[in-house]
C-alpha cells in the first residue's frame, strides 16, 4: 500500500511507524507538517497515497486533505480522550492505565471514528520515557491493526458518539498548572510535576534569579535543606530541597526571552555555572559509589552491580546524549567493571535511550565548538575501543531504548547485542553532515557485510528492531514491555554465564580479535575515521555546524534524522 506519513517531527514514534510499516511491505513517504499546508498538499499530490497517517501531529491537517483522503490520527489517549496534552494529564494524575487510539481525521479534534486502540498499564516514569516505551508499543500495534483493517475493507470503525465511549476534553496543560511551589509542594508533588513535563516543555522556574525550565526529576533520600535551596551537584545534575526532602534535576534550559546565548537543554550544573561569577562559591559535588546499595533512593547516571558471574554496568543519560564528561566517566566505570571477576559484562539495560552518541547541545554551548566536537568524539572513541579490546569475557549490549550514530556503534562494539523489540536504531551519521567514527568502518561491515553497511550509511533511515535482527545488526530480540526489559536481560545474562560453551566462545573471540588486529589494527581504523571527522569539525563552513546548530535550537523539527517528502527513498 502507498502510505504517506504526516508528522510535526520525525521523532521516535514517527520513525518507528515508518520503519515497521516498511517492514510490512508498504511503500512509505514522509512529509513534515512543520513545512506548512502547502508542503502537505504537494506531498499528497506527488505520492497519491492510498492512506495518510499522522503518528505525531501538533497542528490540524488541511481540511481538503482529510476530506478527500482517508487520514488516520494517532492520539496518545484512550477512546474518548480529547485534547493536546493527553500524556501530560495522565502522568500528572498518576493514572494506572492508559491507551492509544487510531482515529479518522475530521473537523473536531480527536473526535473521529476509532479504527484501533490499545491499552497498557502506566508505570511511574517521565512522560518522554513513557512515550518511547509503552505509548510507542501501543501506537505501533494500533497503527498496524488499523492499516490491516483498512486494507481488508470490511471493518466498520466505531463512532465516538457510541454511548460506550466516554468523551472527555482536557485543555492544554499550561505552565501555571506545572509551576512548583517550593514552600508548599511535597516531594511527591514536585516529582509528579517534573515527570509530566519531561522532556517537553519542562517546568518553568527561577534559579539564581534567572528563568529556566527544569527537565527531569529524581528522588533524593538523604540530602535536606530549606525549601527551594540548591544543595549539591552530581555528574551534571543539581539537587534541590523540597519541604520534606529533595529532588535531583539533571538538566536546565534557560528561557529564550532571558537573553541567554545557549537557550537549550544541557546539564544543570553547567547552566548554573554560566549564571555565576568566577569568584562565587560553587555547590559541593557529592558523588556516590558505582556499586550503590539497593537501600539507596538517589539519582546517578552510572551504576554497577554484580550477580554471580555477571556484571551489569547500567547507564542512562538524558536524551541518550553523551558529552565528553559522560564518556570519560562511563569509560572509567567500564575499566572498574573489568577488574571484577565476571564471565559476562552487560552494558546498558535501561528502558530509556541506550545512546545517541556525542552531545550536540553541550557542543553548541561551548566557546570552541569545533574543539569540543573533537574532544567529545575522541572520548567516545576511547570508550568504544575499550569495549572492542576486551577479550577475557563476553560483553553484551542490552539495548532497551533507541540508539543512533555513535551510540549505535557503541552497542555494536559488544560481542552480543540484545535489543528490545520496540527499539529503533539509526546506525548512520549523514543527516548531521558527518562521516562518523566510533570504529563503525570495522564493526558495521563485520556484522552486516560491506554492501548492507554502505546501504545503511547512504540511505540514513531508521531501522526497526525486527529488521536489525534480520540483517545481523543485533543478535537477539527481547520481546517484553519496556518495564520488564531489565529483569529479562538479567535472566538471559545469568543463563549465558552458566553456558558450558562459554569458555570456548571467549577463546574464539580472543582469537578473532588477534586475527583482525593482524589484518588491520584498530588504530588504523580510528586514524582513518578521525582524519575525515577532523576535516569536518574544523571546517567552519561544513554542513555539520549549521545542521547541529539548527537541530539544537529547534530550527530543524524532529530528531537528528528528519525526512522531507521524497528524501525517504
Amino acid at each position: 500500500m502507498e502510505i504517506l506519513l504526516v508528522a510535526s517531527a520525525f521523532n521516535s514514534l514517527s520513525q518507528r511507524v515508518y520503519a515497521e510499516l516498511s517492514d510490512h511491505g508498504h511503500r512509505v513517504d514522509v512529509v513534515l507538517a512543520s513545512h506548512g499546508p502547502a508542503a502537505i498538499r504537494a506531498a499528497v499530490h506527488a505520492t497519491r497515497p492510498e492512506l495518510i497517517i499522522a503518528p505525531m501531529l501538533k497542528t490540524a491537517l488541511p481540511e481538503d486533505v482529510w476530506r478527500e483522503h482517508t487520514c488516520f490520527i494517532v492520539h496518545p489517549g484512550p477512546p474518548g480522550d480529547r485534547g493536546p496534552s493527553s500524556l501530560d494529564w495522565a502522568v500528572s494524575e498518576e493514572a494506572t492505565h492508559w491507551g492509544v487510539t487510531v482515529l479518522q481525521a475530521e473537523a473536531a479534534m480527536d473526535a473521529g471514528a476509532v479504527w484501533a486502540t490499545r491499552t497498557f498499564p502506566l508505570p511511574l516514569v517521565g512522560k518522554s520515557d513513557l512515550y518511547r516505551g509503552e505509548v510507542s508499543d501501543a501506537a505501533s500495534a494500533a497503527v498496524l491493526l488499523a492499516v490491516q483493517r483498512y486494507a481488508e475493507g470490511s471493518f466498520k470503525p466505531q463512532s465516538q458518539s457510541d454511548p460506550a465511549i466516554r468523551v472527555r476534553w482536557r485543555d492544554y496543560f499550561r505552565q501555571e498548572q506545572r509551576r512548583i511551589d517550593w514552600d508548599a509542594d511535597d516531594t511527591g508533588t514536585v516529582l509528579r510535576k517534573l515527570r509530566a513535563a519531561d522532556s517537553q516543555p519542562g517546568v518553568l522556574d527561577e534559579v539564581l534569579g534567572r528563568e529556566v525550565f527544569l527537565h527531569g526529576g529524581h528522588l533524593e533520600d538523604r540530602l535536606r535543606g530549606d525549601p527551594g535551596e540548591l544543595l549539591a551537584t552530581r555528574a551534571g545534575a543539581v539537587c534541590r530541597a523540597t519541604v520534606d526532602g529533595a529532588v535531583w534535576i539533571p538538566e536546565l534550559r534557560p528561557r529564550k526571552s532571558s537573553g541567554d546565548p545557549a537557550p537549550f537543554r544541557r546539564p544543570a550544573a553547567s547552566v548554573l555555572a554560566s549564571f555565576q561569577r568566577p569568584a562565587e562559591p560553587r555547590l559541593p559535588e557529592i558523588a556516590v559509589p558505582l556499586e550503590l546499595g539497593r537501600d539507596r533512593h538517589t539519582w546517578t547516571d552510572i551504576r554497577y552491580r554484580q550477580h554471580g558471574h555477571v556484571g551489569f554496568l547500567h547507564f542512562s543519560f538524558p536524551g541518550g546524549a553523551m558529552s565528553t564528561e559522560h564518556c570519560r566517566r562511563l569509560h572509567a566505570a567500564y575499566r572498574f567493571a573489568l577488574t571484577r571477576p565476571t564471565r559476562v559484562l552487560v552494558l546498558g539495560g535501561s528502558r530509556n535511550f541506550f545512546s545517541n552518541g556525542i552531545h550536540l547541545n553541550v557542543i553548541e554551548a561551548a566557546d570552541d565548538r569545533a574543539g569540543e566536537s573533537w574532544t567529545n568524539l575522541n572520548a567516545m572513541d576511547d570508550l568504544v575501543e575499550a569495549v572492542l579490546r576486551t577479550t577475557d569475557r563476553l560483553v553484551v549490549a542490552a539495548v532497551g531504548g533507541n540508539a543512533a550514530a555513535g551510540g549505535a556503534m557503541l552497542a555494536l562494539a559488544a560481542d552480543l547485542v540484545w535489543c528490545r523489540s520496540g527499539t529503533v536504531l539509526n546506525p548512520h551519521y549523514r543527516r548531521m553532515g558527518l562521516y562518523g567514527s566510533e570504529f563503525w568502518t570495522y564493526t558495521l561491515p563485520r556484522r552486516v557485510g560491506g554492501e548492507i553497511a554502505r546501504q545503511l550509511m547512504a540511505e540514513a533511515l531508521p531501522v526497526s528492531a525486527t529488521r536489525a535482527e534480520g540483517i545481523g545488526l543485533v543478535d537477539r530480540l527481547v520481546s517484553v514491555p519496556a518495564q520488564e526489559f531489565g529483569a529479562e536481560v538479567g535472566h538471559m545474562a545469568a543463563a549465558l554465564a552458566e553456558d558450558p560453551d562459554l569458555a570456548r566462545r571467549i577463546a574464539a573471540k580472543t582469537a578473532a580479535r588477534q586475527s583482525d588486529e593482524a589484518r588491520r589494527p584498530l588504530a588504523e581504523y580510528r586514524r582513518a575515521e578521525l582524519s575525515r571527522m577532523r576535516d569536518i569539525f574544523f571546517d567552519l563552513h561544513s554542513p555539520y555546524h549549521a545542521l547541529r546548530s539548527a537541530f539544537v535550537r529547534k530550527q530543524l523539527r524532529g530528531s537528528a534524522h528528519p525526512l522531507a517528502m521524497g528524501d525517504a527513498r
